[in-house]
């Protein structure tokens, strides 16, 4: 599985560029979600949101249709990530499960002042629920301090089957290890004068790696903090977030249609 997408859906300046002029703002995330295959919802990192919510967002979008949800800040900027065990258990039980079969992954922020400290990640990443409500539940790690950058956090999120997220932006960490059973790629160099967001040959690029990773194999051109990972299928998550915002949807859909999807 292959899913393209966007950080959020509403975003003034995309009225009249990517949703069309006259588009009720109730209505943008119905049209959004049949343009791209996946939004990371973002509004859940500043606020709890309600399970009426979910809900709503679950009925609104197709069928096959997958959310990436990001944690609450009141977790991951926590001092001791050892202690956000009732913190992580409210934020899931505000209704996250709602989104029934098109939730997908859980992403967890950490801010950049954040270092590696082993005991206290593996502290978090044991906190992290594996199902709910009798789904299973998928994570992600976006780290963004330099120190996360070696081997021993690499094994550490292959023994939990989590995810390190490949985050291509400015003064951002880029690690290119695999270390669970998907990948989780935000993109953030995307170029007001640009209209697809990304050039050609960038596109070109990320949907070289993104089938590189679908087919279990290390994109060229990433670097990588530990041996490979063994070669197996898997599916594959993109966001275009952050860069020049107004450009994601566009620079998405240009991704998607390199990928046929």
């Amino acid at each position: 599985m292959i899913r393209v997408g966007i950080g959020g859906w509403t975003y003034k300046p995309w009225r009249g560029v990517f949703y069309p002029e006259g588009l009720k703002q109730a209505d943008e995330l119905r049209h959004a979600s049949r343009q791209v295959t996946t939004i990371e919802i973002n509004g859940t990192f500043y606020r709890t949101q309600s399970r009426a919510s979910f809900a709503k967002w679950r009925d609104e979008t197709p069928e096959g249709f997958v959310f990436a949800v990001k944690g609450h800040r009141a977790i991951v900027n926590k001092r001791r990530l050892a202690e956000t065990g009732e913190a992580i258990g409210w934020f899931m039980a505000s209704g996250v499960p709602e989104l029934g079969r098109k939730l997908g992954p859980l992403l967890w922020q950490f801010p950049p002042t954040r270092a590696f400290d082993a005991d206290d990640v593996a502290a978090f990443l044991d906190l992290l629920p594996r199902e709910a409500e009798g789904r299973v539940l998928r994570h992600v790690l976006e780290v963004r301090h330099e120190s996360f950058k070696n081997e021993a956090f690499v094994a550490l999120a292959r023994r939990h089957g989590v995810a390190v997220a490949t985050v291509d932006g400015e003064d951002r960490p880029l690690l290119g290890d695999v270390t669970a059973d998907f990948v989780y790629a935000r993109l953030q160099r995307t170029e007001e004068n640009v209209p697809t967001g990304y050039d050609d040959a960038a596109l070109d690029r990320w949907a070289e790696a993104v089938r590189a990773w679908e087919a279990g194999e290390a994109p060229p051109g990433l670097p990588l903090h530990a041996e490979p990972a063994p070669r197996e299928p898997r599916d594959v998550f993109v966001y275009m977030i952050a860069g020049a915002k107004v450009r994601a949807p566009a620079a998405a859909t240009a991704l998607l249609e390199r990928l046929d999807h």
